[in-house]
């Protein structure tokens, strides 16, 4: 089995560290009838992605949506829970995307999100095969981890959920409860008034 010689390590470091650029995970409160932006500086070409989901907060909705440098909506979810948005830059410039919960004036929510991008590398910049193998597995594990990590954000959800059920099924026992032994004693006690209205006659 062939070694790879010195002269192709610069251009594994180059492959991977084109694809660590915007790797990252946030977990924000986003408080009633407001709205919290971000934004990433992109490059023509350049890749990024964008993965939410709603873990907290009253119909667990968000609205999110995506522009770019010149303020054009690239992508609009209304009242979603969850939603991934990918785009590639058409142009150099800012883009910024926000989450908002002004459609609620009561509920506060809790929102998970996951930004990962690629910066762009030309054909002619990836001669190695091995470096077109390591874009190709780094993409792979990132699609990964974006979906470990929403996983992990609805087995919360449904665990808080099934929480939540349990905690009212005992609390609406226990009042079932008390009000059988109230009509019961109310019942016996009408009963042994009528008995005894009865004896006096």
């Amino acid at each position: 089995m062939a070694l790879l010689s010195w002269r192709h390590t610069p251009w594994l470091i180059l492959s991977i560290l084109s694809l660590i650029s915007l790797a990252s995970a946030h977990m924000i409160e986003v408080t009633a009838s407001r709205k919290e932006c971000f934004f990433e500086d992109l490059h023509e070409h350049d890749q990024m992605t964008v993965t939410y989901q709603v873990g907290e907060g009253g119909h667990l909705d968000i609205d999110f949506w995506l522009t770019d440098p010149e303020q054009i909506v690239l992508a609009k979810h209304i009242r979603e829970s969850t939603g991934t948005t990918s785009i590639t830059a058409e142009k150099d410039g800012r883009y910024e995307y926000c989450f908002s919960n002004q459609m609620s004036t009561v509920a506060d929510k809790m929102v998970s999100f996951n930004v990962h991008g690629i910066i762009y590398v030309s054909e002619e910049d990836v001669t190695a095969p091995v470096e077109r193998e390591i874009r190709s597995l780094a993409i792979g594990l990132t699609s990964v981890k974006d979906e470990q990590e929403y996983i992990v954000v609805r087995e919360r959800t449904h665990r808080d959920t099934a929480e939540s059920t349990c905690d009212r099924v005992k609390w609406w026992s226990v009042l079932q409860a008390l009000v059988l032994f109230a009509v019961v004693g109310w019942q016996v006690y009408y009963l042994k008034s009528f008995f005894e209205v009865k004896r006096v006659i």
